[in-house]
């Protein structure tokens, strides 16, 4: 069983890879961060789909039943997770493109992996804390890539970052504290599998004041924008009303 998970992450992490590598080919032109972006895309949409099917379908319910025994379905969706988190990590700490939070969230996260995967079980919570991860992360690199093509001003970038902020805000802080409780609360997880969940959640808290400070400038940055388009159709209007006379 041990040799069969450690064969699926290696695959897995070949498999990243090899998406990474075939991109850098056929986008010569682009940057080595446009190739890792869309591996983290395509990771992104695979495990909400999959951790989602997971969770809500297949079960068990993670926030009945956290420090469960793994199912096979389980396994196989946290070795595909972890074999990603494994390349992003080493893509980062290579080019040195990441601060120190999130190495310290990818560090998390493959150290929470592979304790469910090394205990048997809990593999239900930390399913759970991939999908509310990973659900808003698509639409964190649409928008890394509209700015790429220079689109990001525009009302396609605006929906972007409205998802982006209602889906973080909603499932990884909101959903995610309920999570946390139900963990806590539940004599099953070990300790160290709390620990994690804490951590995680404080990270997430951490990105949470960095998201309310550019939606507060961004929204700022609009207000002041309408309100001078405003007084400059009151300045027209009324410039149009004294010549009149």
């Amino acid at each position: 069983m041990v040799v069969s998970m450690i064969l699926r992450v290696a695959f897995s992490l070949i498999g990243w890879f090899s998406l990474y590598t075939c991109s850098c080919r056929w986008n010569k032109n682009r940057t080595y961060e446009w190739s890792c972006r869309l591996v983290t895309l395509t990771h992104g949409v695979l495990a909400t789909c999959l951790s989602g099917y997971i969770g809500f379908i297949d079960g068990p319910w993670p926030l009945s039943y956290p420090g469960s025994p793994n199912t096979p379905l389980q396994v196989h969706g946290l070795c595909i997770s972890l074999g990603y988190f494994l390349f992003d990590l080493g893509w980062c700490v290579f080019f040195k493109a990441e601060g120190a939070l999130m190495l310290a969230h990818h560090t998390v996260s493959i150290l929470g992996i592979t304790s469910a995967l090394a205990l048997g079980e809990s593999a239900a919570e930390v399913n759970a804390v991939i999908f509310g991860s990973e659900i808003s992360n698509p639409f964190l690199q649409a928008r890394w890539f509209l700015r790429e093509q220079g689109l990001y001003h525009s009302f396609a970038g605006d929906v972007v970052d409205f998802f982006f902020v209602l889906l973080f805000t909603g499932v990884r802080i909101g959903v995610g504290a309920w999570l946390m409780y139900c963990v806590l609360m539940s004599p099953k997880p070990k300790w160290f599998i709390k620990t994690g969940g804490v951590i995680m959640y404080a990270v997430s808290w951490v990105f949470m004041v960095s998201i309310c400070r550019f939606a507060q400038r961004k929204s700022l940055k609009k207000y002041y924008a309408w309100k001078n388009r405003w007084n400059k159709e009151i300045h027209l209007n009324a410039n149009g009303h004294l010549t009149n006379h």
